[in-house]
């Protein structure tokens, strides 16, 4: 005998979102186990504006296109040691993405 399941009584897929004390110079970021942080200083359109952003690299984590250690960022393959980088740059290809369809 089948039965039908109601649907949950909360909303999946809501990426948890934690306001913290930031370093000097960032305003959110995308961690690799789904959630985001904030700098709790910034006002809330601001912090939108930020989320929003955040959430591309959260999509781009769970597609499997981007990832990152301490190390190295991992972007649809490649390898890119961080200390090669400048983080946050618009031009590398995750955050083109994510300026992009944020625009921030």
């Amino acid at each position: 005998m089948a039965f039908k399941m109601k649907p949950a009584p909360f909303k999946m897929g809501k990426t948890p979102v934690y306001y913290v004390d930031m370093e000097e110079g960032v305003l959110g970021k995308a961690n690799n186990n789904g959630t985001i942080i904030v700098d709790e200083n910034l006002s809330p359109l601001e912090a939108k504006d930020v989320i929003k952003h955040e959430q591309v690299h959260i999509d781009q984590m769970r597609r499997g296109d981007l990832d990152y250690d301490d190390k190295n960022v991992y972007w649809k393959g490649r390898i890119i040691p961080r200390s090669s980088i400048k983080e946050g740059a618009k031009n590398l290809p995750w955050e083109k993405e994510a300026y992009n369809k944020s625009n921030t």
